[in-house]
């Protein structure tokens, strides 16, 4: 298996899948931000054999539930970056930052608003907070964070927060560049999309987040696929043997994985599943 085998040519026969993880914005969901209508039936197929699927995103827990509300059951999520792992309804791993992090965001943030465009996200563990509360951004905000709380002043905010989450109404590698760079020396500077960014420890990423879920339910890299299409996916894809870069993807993500899939518009996570299980 070389890297960027493509997908088509993995012998499903020759698989023992047990655990499925996916991206969801680039990756899982269609550009309108939707789960593709032909991954419901696809999902009671991946139940039904005993295969867990478990989407992973930057988005919040409360989101993510309600994006796979359909399915009729409760599934396990990587939400926030892989700050927090759920399980059959159980949070199995969190991770929070500490109070100066916090405080010393909110002032880059703050100090910046002449030279950028910037909305920040405190995100806590009860809800997701914003100074901001403009249509603009609360629009942006909104489709990560399903529970959103407009406050007057982030750093009277009493909660365990996960991350900091940054919206760059232009770019978000030129926000970090001029603005959070002197971050990345003790955390990890995360650029989650072309206008997101994530502040996080640095010990927290989606691949321990996986390896958690892999402890917890005895599976093995090798049983284990992994769908990514940006920076904020790479340490996963070294979790699963079944390592996917989507054709939107971007070039590290492609370099990292050991197989190429269809673009999301495309419905390419579907298509490899189909492919794996014989269907």
């Amino acid at each position: 298996m070389t890297q960027g085998t493509e997908w088509s040519q993995i012998p499903a026969s020759e698989i023992d899948l047990r655990l499925v993880v996916a991206d969801m914005d680039g990756t899982l969901l269609t550009d309108e931000g939707t789960v593709p209508e032909d991954f419901w039936p696809l999902l009671r197929e991946l139940t039904e054999r005993g295969i867990v699927f478990v989407p992973a995103s930057g988005r919040q827990y409360a989101t993510l539930a309600e994006l796979f509300d359909h399915a009729g059951y409760p599934l396990s999520y990587i939400a926030e970056n892989g700050n927090l792992v759920m399980h059959h309804n159980e949070p199995i791993f969190t991770a929070s930052l500490s109070e100066d992090t916090v405080r010393k965001g909110i002032e880059a943030t703050r100090g910046a608003a002449s030279q950028r465009n910037l909305g920040l996200v405190l995100c806590g563990q009860a809800s997701a907070y914003v100074e901001r509360g403009d249509e603009e951004f609360l629009a942006e905000a909104g489709k990560y964070y399903r529970k959103l709380e407009v406050v007057q002043d982030l750093t009277q905010v009493q909660d365990t927060f996960f991350k900091l989450a940054i919206h760059d109404f232009d770019d978000s590698q030129q926000a970090f560049d001029q603005i959070y760079a002197p971050f990345a020396k003790e955390h990890q500077v995360v650029i989650s999309g072309q206008r997101w960014l994530d502040i996080m420890r640095t010990d927290i990423d989606k691949g321990r987040a996986v390896r958690a879920l892999q402890e917890r339910m005895a599976v093995t890299p090798a049983q284990t696929a992994v769908f990514g299409d940006y920076l904020n996916d790479l340490q996963m894809l070294a979790a699963g043997e079944l390592s996917f870069a989507m054709a939107n993807a971007h070039p590290q993500i492609k370099q990292a994985a050991t197989y190429a899939a269809p673009a999301n518009s495309e419905n390419g996570v579907t298509r490899v599943l189909a492919h794996l299980l014989g269907a």
